[in-house]
Order: C-alpha cells, then structure tokens, then sequence
C-alpha cells in the first residue's frame, strides 16, 4: 500500500561543476574529485575558484525571446535526463494534473549583463535581448510550456533556500490532491551580478572553500540544475520529510544562536516521524563562511550528536546558491540508490584544521562508507535574509 505521506522522487535529471549525468557525478562525488576551478569569467579584477558547468547545453534557440537564458539552458539539459519519466507521468495523469514548482535566484541576469554590456560599447541594446529573460519565474514558465502542462507552475526565490522551498511546496500540491505529480528542483547560472554581491559582502574565497576549518574564509559560487519527478508512485527514494522557518534576525548572517535552523530541523524529522538517532548522513549547508559554519555545527551537535556522519558537497559543485538545496538533495538520493549497496557517502573536502571554538563533528573522509545502504538523510539549506529550509530524504526499499 503507498504510503499517503510519503512523496516519492521517481526520476532525477542533475547537472553541476561534477558532470551531467549519474555515473559521472557519483564517480567524481565518492572519489573527492572537486569540480571547482580557478577562472576569471565572472570576475574581471581577479580570478576566482568557481563550479561551472563545462559540458555543452541544449539550445535555447526554440525558446521564445523571454526565456532564452543559459539558466533556462541548464533546466534543458537537467530535464532531458528525465523526459521520458515526465512524458509518461503527464500521458498517464493528464497534462493539467502535473506541476512545475522549482527555486532559482539568478534566472536570466547574466543575459541582462551582456545586454548591458553591449549598450555601453555600441550604444544600443542587442536585438535578441528582452527584458523578461531575468524574471524569476522564467524557469517554471519554460519549463511548463516545453512539457506542454497545465498544472501550478511557479518559482520560489528565498536564495540559498529557494529549491528545498520549491521541493517542499510540490510536496504540498501532491498532500491538497491539486497535482498527482510535480516537476521539482531548481536551477541558478553564474554571473557578474552575485560573484560581485558576494564579494562585497567580503564573503567570497579566493581559494577552494574550506568548510568547518579554522582556516575559511568564504565561500566559492557556482551553478547547476537539478530537476526531480514527484508523485505518490513508489521508488526507491522519497521526500520524507521537510522543514522551514525564518530567523528575522539579519539581512545576511544567521542567528548565531541557530533557533530558526534547529526548527527547521525538528520539523523534518517530527514531519517524517524519525528520531535524530536514525539519521545516517547530514548534508550540512557547510558553506564555509565564519558565521554559518559555526552556527550550523553547534545546532548539528546539540540536536545529533557526534558520530553522525556529516559533510559539506560546496567544495564539489561550489555554491549553487538558488538550486544548491536541489542539487545536494540529488547528490544524496544518488547515494542512496541500490547501486550503492555499502552506503558510500559525500566526503568532505577541507584542510583538516580543525576550529578548536567548534563542536568535534564526524567530517565524512574520502572513501568513508556506511557498510550498509544509506537509509535516512538530512539536507540543510539556510539563506539570507533567515530564510531556512531542510529536506529529509528516506530510502523505501
């Protein structure tokens, strides 16, 4: 009998700074081979540790003018992986019963840029550019029209939180029997716009971010998508669970104190009726900035303890700010597959320095793995502005 609280993700479409497609990811991801790398496209002062997507994109040439964006490109190329899933969900519930929700933060900017860019130089906008290429909800617009479906279609935008946000309000859709199934996730591209905000903000790294060290200093940006099929069909993992709450505390740093990020945390678990105990993985936020990271770390141990297996993925993909909940979500339900039989988990990459003023957590080494299949897992996602949302990932099988 399927569980009616139980939302179950199908299918996972996945691009990032590690690759695009499963076996590419999961290689690089358990053998700690970081896909962040040192350039200057974004950052014409200086150059900067970024996780760009290097593989090539599907056209967006088929678009109408208002969705041609190389964020809309990295939705494509997340979706094909799982079109057929998707077309055979819309063919079997009807195309008005299947939803778009998905996060982004950037959408189309970087095509604002070069807009903007080419009006100083030459005096004149390019022909091609409109200006509804940078509205936030250009992705689930595109990506309902592509599908051909009728359901709610909107984005989240809540920064680092928007795609555990958007995963969460699909969840509902499916709960209120509004859609049977959802198209989920979230997608954000590089651009000047946050590589510049995030530097001013003095929180940007200009070395491979080094999350829980004494040594970090700041974070490395990135960009990806990950898209996930929704519904109540069974598979082998599920959405068991999510959290969310709003620390009204400041602008840009959390509260230092943790009370929005450990609520949204109990709420995952009590939403999902699982103990701390049974959980076998943390996929912290890690983002590897002062503030966060001591924050995120003292919550941790409070609510779990010590031995838990915990690990920051920034350092693989960087921070894909808008889909980095979506994208860490995809990373742990890879883990959990079946053909992960000895529950290999995210290693986290830092150098070792421990921060003496930080909780001792158990930081997952390179190679470290469960022995069993990886049952339970947490996923953090805490943004500016208080902004907090947590995923709890289960295995069904």
């Amino acid at each position: 009998m399927v569980d009616p609280s139980t939302y179950y993700l199908n299918a996972c479409g996945l691009v990032c700074a590690l690759g695009d497609s499963h076996a590419q990811v999961k290689a690089r991801l358990f053998a700690g081979d970081s896909g962040v790398a040192m350039t200057d496209a974004w950052s014409a002062a200086r150059a900067l540790p970024l996780g760009r997507v290097l593989t090539a994109l599907p056209s967006v040439a088929h678009l109408p003018p208002p969705q041609r964006s190389r964020n809309n490109a990295l939705a494509l190329a997340a979706l094909a992986q799982i079109r057929p899933a998707l077309d055979a969900a819309i063919a079997r519930h009807g195309a008005d019963r299947v939803g778009v929700v998905v996060g982004t933060s950037t959408s189309g900017i970087a095509e604002t840029e070069r807009a903007v860019r080419q009006q100083i130089e030459r005096g004149e906008l390019p022909a091609d550019f409109h200006y509804c290429q940078q509205e936030m909800g250009s992705p689930a617009a595109m990506l309902a029209a592509e599908l051909g479906v009728l359901g709610p279609a909107y984005v989240h935008s809540s920064a680092c939180s928007s795609s555990a946000k958007a995963m969460a309000s699909a969840a509902r859709l499916i709960k209120m029997g509004l859609c049977d199934a959802v198209l989920t996730g979230g997608v954000d591209s590089l651009c000047a716009f946050t590589v510049a905000g995030f530097g001013a903000l003095e929180s940007v790294s200009a070395a491979p971010c080094n999350p829980m060290s004494a040594h970090r200093n700041g974070i490395n940006i990135g960009e990806g998508a990950a898209l996930f099929l929704m519904s109540r069909e069974p598979a082998a993992v599920a959405l068991r669970g999510w959290g969310e709450s709003s620390d009204g505390h400041h602008i840009s740093a959390p509260d230092p104190a943790g009370v929005g990020a450990r609520l949204a945390m109990t709420q995952a678990l009590a939403r999902a009726g699982v103990a701390p105990a049974q959980i076998d993985y943390i996929n912290m936020h890690g983002t590897a900035t002062v503030q966060n990271d001591a924050m995120e770390s003292r919550v941790v141990a409070e609510l779990f303890g010590a031995t838990v297996p915990v690990s920051s993925t920034k350092p693989f993909t960087g921070h894909t700010l808008g889909a980095a909940a979506a994208i860490e979500a995809a990373l742990c339900w890879l883990a959990m597959q079946d053909d992960n039989p000895d529950g290999k988990l995210p290693p986290h990459l830092w150098d070792g320095a421990a921060d003496a003023a930080l909780p001792a957590l158990n930081l997952v080494p390179r190679g470290a793995a469960l022995g069993r299949p990886l049952r339970w897992a947490l996923s953090n996602s805490f943004a500016f502005g208080g902004s907090n949302a947590v995923l709890l990932l289960g295995r069904t099988t």
